[in-house]
């Protein structure tokens, strides 16, 4: 079932999930909040944390967290990218 991204928007997510609290804030234009979110270690956090990099358009810290997240160097559009790291913590 395709994640409905108007109802994650609709409310602030549990902020015990990090990772997914960021992904919220950074939507709702609050990037530095999503950042300081995700400073604690965890995949997820990493993960997030590469994103909130390549929105800044800070590639070479983007690379470095999608490595410490295990992930690859994402290309897609930002949004694409959002969208999909929701999906697969939610």
């Amino acid at each position: 079932m395709p994640t409905d991204f108007n109802q994650f928007m609709a409310k602030e997510p549990d902020p015990t999930n990090s990772a997914i609290s960021a992904l919220w804030w950074e939507a709702n234009g609050d990037w530095d909040k999503a950042h300081k979110l995700v400073q604690n270690s965890s995949q997820d956090n990493y993960w997030v944390h590469a994103y909130l990099h390549r929105v800044e358009g800070d590639l070479s810290n983007a690379a470095h967290w999608y490595k410490r997240a295990q992930k690859p160097v994402c290309e897609l559009e930002l949004k694409a990218e959002w969208e999909s790291i929701v999906s697969a913590l939610l």
